[in-house]
């Protein structure tokens, strides 16, 4: 009845032995799923790494990028105060000088009216000229004619011709004085010319600053959407940073929660070894004991 009742418990241990046979064998298996699950997700941990690496490279490129590009805002900024106040300066040019083309224009004016009136005087000392010339030829046909008084006609020609002088030397004065403000008159000209000249290059300068300025606006706005669009594109890589570091940290909880499973599974090993050898001492024993 002994050897009866060993022999039932030797069957049981060896059928428990073989149920813990095959859930060793099942965790063996899931063991090694687990094994190549981990080995996925560290690959996985180790490509998402040499992605962050990357990522934080273009972060870093783009952020030099952003300060290149907002250093060149500033001086863009600075160059467009330039030419305001260069642009400022070259209408306060223009006025001045459309002022003084004004005052020339005026100046000329008298002067040509001056001119005028002298012409006029001119012509008046040409007329009393002719006139005086015509009075001396009657003058000399009456001396001719009248003998006895030529010393009153002599005195008479004395007096016109003093009177002559005088008008020849005012019409050479009239003249001088005409002369110089005909030399006047077209340095005037001339000047009015130059500066005339001069107002369609300040106007030419200021249309050429404008489209330079605007230009110069509209590669402003062309770099602050382009600054925005990096920046979004920095919050971008940010929270896809971000992301990345959950999913590790995630991945990290896994791999310790997989790490203490198998160190579980290996204490139940252990026992079940120990429990084994146990068994199979315990079988040896009682093989000997029915010897």
């Amino acid at each position: 009845g002994t050897v009866q009742k060993q022999r039932q418990e030797l069957q049981l241990l060896i059928a428990e032995l073989k149920d813990r046979d095959e859930e060793l064998g099942d965790m063996v298996a899931v063991h090694q799923r687990q094994l190549l699950a981990w080995e996925d997700d560290h690959q996985k941990i180790l490509t998402l790494a040499e992605r962050c690496n990357f990522l934080h490279s273009e972060l870093k490129k783009r952020n030099e990028t952003i300060q290149l590009l907002t250093k060149r805002l500033k001086f863009l900024e600075s160059q467009q105060n330039d030419s305001k106040v260069t642009l400022e300066n070259a209408l306060q040019k223009s006025e001045e000088l459309s002022q003084k083309v004004r005052d020339a224009a005026v100046h000329c004016q008298a002067l040509e009216e001056k001119n005028q009136s002298l012409h006029c005087s001119v012509l008046e000392l040409s007329a009393k000229t002719g006139q005086l010339r015509a009075r001396e030829q009657e003058l000399l046909t009456m001396l001719k004619l009248k003998d006895e008084v030529i010393l009153e006609t002599t005195e008479h020609i004395t007096e016109f011709t003093a009177q002559f002088r005088m008008l020849g030397s005012a019409l050479c004065a009239a003249k001088l004085e005409e002369f110089s403000l005909n030399k006047e008159k077209q340095h005037l000209k001339l000047r009015l010319r130059d500066l005339i000249l001069e107002t369609n290059k300040l106007k030419d300068d200021l249309c050429e600053k404008e489209k330079e300025n605007n230009k110069q606006q509209a590669e402003i706005i062309h770099l602050r959407q382009e600054n925005g669009s990096l920046r979004n594109d920095l919050a971008l890589v940010a929270e896809k940073a971000k992301r990345k570091d959950q999913l590790l940290q995630i991945a990290k909880c896994k791999q310790e929660r997989t790490d203490a499973e198998l160190s579980r599974l290996r204490q139940i090993y252990v026992k079940q070894q120990h429990d084994l050898q146990f068994l199979h001492i315990s079988l040896e024993s009682s093989q000997e004991l029915r010897q």
